[in-house]
């Protein structure tokens, strides 16, 4: 991969969300001058590698956003609501796609010359078990307010490149790996499971990628053709090679599998309550579709085009659970992983 595709100074959004603290590492490490944008600057701060400078910026304060990019090149996109269910729906859309144009009109504004956004595969057709890649965009509204909000996004960011966005998309799969806090998704499962305190996994499975992975394919990126898609994703890991693998680093047992009967029932239930309580539900009913549809992306272009290869999924675990923060405070056991997000896991 090319080391050089990003030049000047760079922005990053969602710097302390699990993608985009892993670009800010990966792209300070290389010795770039570094701009996160953070609401909560003091709290950002203090997850941030030394001489990262923080601004303070917001995606629904188009005013905020002039300052945080001037006199930048580069911008990293990685901001957003990634949950699956909201008690208001309309959040997603305006975080997810009226921060994004609000972002996009800043970098447009300012220049840049590069802008690398951070989609999803879910934006992506596709019929279970069946390998898709991307040119396999969605034209369908999709199902859940979460998919359509990023779709929606999607379609601002390709608009954009139009009218001249030097503009290039990462779908990353599920993503899991270090991150500043405890995140929620694939990170608690795994932690759950080394800690044995998941008393039951979830039926399917998933497509993943390591986040620090995720960031060395975004920085190569930076530097391909304006409009290009990549896909990012080791593999499909149904969840029982998933405790496996835990087990195989951890010594952990590997607990029995939800049947997707019983998850519906138990998906029905949490939201329903959710609806009463304003709490997030433990087992959204898009997030369950996500689980059981057997995504298999196929991450070929960013294997030939940038010279992308994650690295094996024992190190990448072992790598995870070596924050060991993530293993206090976990309670009981549990039957779900609360408020999951399989996806990219970014925070605004």
């Amino acid at each position: 991969m090319n080391g050089n595709a990003v030049q000047g100074r760079v922005v990053v959004t969602g710097a302390t969300g699990i993608v985009g603290w892993s670009i800010v590492n990966a792209l300070h490490a290389e010795g770039h001058e570094v701009r996160a944008v953070a609401r909560n600057v003091e709290r950002t701060r203090e997850v941030m590698p030394a001489g990262v400078d923080v601004v303070a910026g917001d995606l629904l304060d188009p005013y905020s956003l002039v300052g945080a990019l001037a006199g930048c090149s580069t911008v990293f996109h990685a901001a957003g609501i990634p949950e699956q269910w909201l008690r208001d729906p309309g959040q997603f859309h305006q975080v997810n796609v009226q921060g994004t144009h609000t972002l996009v009109a800043a970098a447009m504004d300012e220049g840049v010359s590069a802008f690398v956004y951070t989609s999803t595969i879910d934006v992506f057709a596709h019929h279970a078990g069946v390998r898709y890649n991307e040119s396999m965009l969605e034209t369908e509204p999709l199902p859940t307010a979460y998919e359509r909000s990023k779709q929606l996004a999607d379609y601002v960011v390709a608009e954009a490149v139009l009218r001249g966005l030097p503009a290039r998309f990462i779908h990353p799969a599920a993503v899991f790996g270090p991150s500043p806090t405890r995140t929620p998704g694939l990170n608690d499962v795994i932690a759950k499971l080394a800690a044995n305190r998941l008393a039951v996994l979830p039926p399917g499975g998933v497509p993943v990628v390591f986040a620090p992975d995720v960031a060395r394919g975004q920085i190569a990126a930076a530097g391909a053709p304006v409009g290009s898609r990549y896909i990012l994703c080791d593999r499909y890991l149904p969840f029982t090679e998933l405790a496996a693998a835990v087990q195989r680093v951890t010594g952990s047992r590997r607990p029995p599998q939800l049947s997707p009967r019983l998850a519906r029932i138990a998906s029905r239930l949490s939201e329903a309550t959710s609806r009463v309580t304003g709490r997030p539900a433990l087992l959204p009913a898009g997030q369950l579709h996500f689980m059981t549809s057997h995504h298999i992306p196929d991450a070929g272009s960013a294997t030939t085009e940038l010279g992308w290869a994650p690295i094996s999924l024992e190190d990448a675990i072992a790598s995870t659970i070596g924050q060991r923060s993530w293993l206090a405070g976990l309670g009981r056991p549990s039957v779900v992983v609360t408020n999951p997000n399989l996806h990219t896991g970014e925070t605004p």
